[in-house]
């Protein structure tokens, strides 16, 4: 076809199938624990040959046994998101309040403190306004 020259038929898009380190969700998903380690980053791989505290293990364990359509609150932050944690939805503690988080496959070898953020951006209004009485007769622009 030459270059400039739009042909009628249009390809539909195809999304791009999910891939981590070169294997698939239904693959990543087969992979024990330990196997699942030899291809998640150093981090996530130092983690888990060290072994999981008595927290994080709880809540894998939790994660195991409830149901995939319920949410499960959690206090823990530092635990490493596995491929068997795709499609659950998880309520984690922020300091406040629980702030509810569904996993997706891209989320898979961080951790889960990091998609419920502690700090939020608070905008402020005019600076001094309401601040003294005097500062409720200043002219607002």
């Amino acid at each position: 076809m030459p270059k400039g020259r739009r042909t009628k038929k249009v390809e539909a898009r195809r999304k791009r199938e999910f891939t981590y380190r070169g294997l698939t969700l239904p693959d990543l998903q087969k992979l024990t624990l330990e196997e699942f380690a030899k291809i998640a980053n150093a981090r996530a791989r130092r983690s888990i040959r060290r072994g999981f505290n008595t927290e994080t293990t709880r809540f894998l364990e939790r994660m195991r046994e409830t149901p995939a359509d319920k949410v499960l609150r959690t206090h823990v932050r530092d635990a490493i998101i596995l491929p068997e944690h795709v499609g659950r939805r998880v309520s984690i503690h922020t300091g406040k309040e629980f702030k509810e988080v569904e996993i997706r496959p891209e989320m898979i070898g961080h951790y889960i403190g990091e998609f419920a953020l502690t700090r939020r951006f608070e905008k402020h209004s005019g600076p001094g306004v309401g601040a003294t009485r005097s500062s409720k007769f200043m002219p607002l622009k």
